[in-house]
């Protein structure tokens, strides 16, 4: 019998402290990551703007393929799975792109 069957509530004190304690600082890192994904945002806005302004495309394919190289890279350099990496940046990628279809749009009207 292991010591969490023992105990009856899958585990003692100890380990119910632990995973607080790693839990509060996942909660810690995904609001930080929001407040990041926010700025980031508050940029890349200023970007459609500009694009906007200048007839400019929404999309630029040669910066997306060096950003997704880049963060390949990045991701490799610190053990995380590099396409993981490259899903998020597309996911990123994809909402920009339609915000600055909707800038483009609001700006010829």
């Amino acid at each position: 019998m292991t010591r969490a069957e023992r105990a009856g509530d899958g585990g003692d004190d100890a380990v119910h402290a632990e995973l607080n304690a790693i839990r509060a600082s996942i909660d810690n890192f995904d609001a930080a990551l929001v407040h990041l994904l926010a700025e980031r945002f508050k940029c890349t806005q200023r970007v459609g703007r500009l694009k906007a302004e200048h007839g400019l495309p929404p999309a630029d394919p040669q910066r997306e393929a060096e950003q997704i190289a880049r963060l390949r890279t990045l991701a490799e350099e610190v053990h995380l799975d590099p396409a993981f990496a490259e899903k998020l940046l597309g996911f990123i990628i994809d909402e920009v792109i339609r915000h600055h279809r909707a800038i483009a749009e609001r700006s010829t009207r």
